[in-house]
């Protein structure tokens, strides 16, 4: 068995970055949905594009950087 445990502050770092993500997400969402609005002067491809990656940024890169942080034995 090997001692991978970050420490305090390495997981206090990974903590805040993961809902940093997640926050980024939702911003990119409500971009795309303000580009829909007309408020922001963007074509309607950039609106889902951007709907679409913050999507993904909120679901999906969160889960993928805590499996890959993640120090139980199965992943």
């Amino acid at each position: 068995m090997h001692d991978d445990t970050p420490t305090d502050a390495e997981a206090r770092n990974r903590f805040m970055l993961i809902n940093a993500m997640r926050i980024a997400g939702v911003v990119m969402i409500l971009a795309g949905i303000a580009v829909f609005n007309e408020a922001l002067p963007l074509p309607d491809w950039a609106g889902w594009v951007l709907i679409v990656l913050g999507m993904v940024e909120t679901f999906v890169t969160p889960t993928l950087l805590s499996r890959m942080w993640s120090t139980n034995e199965k992943r």
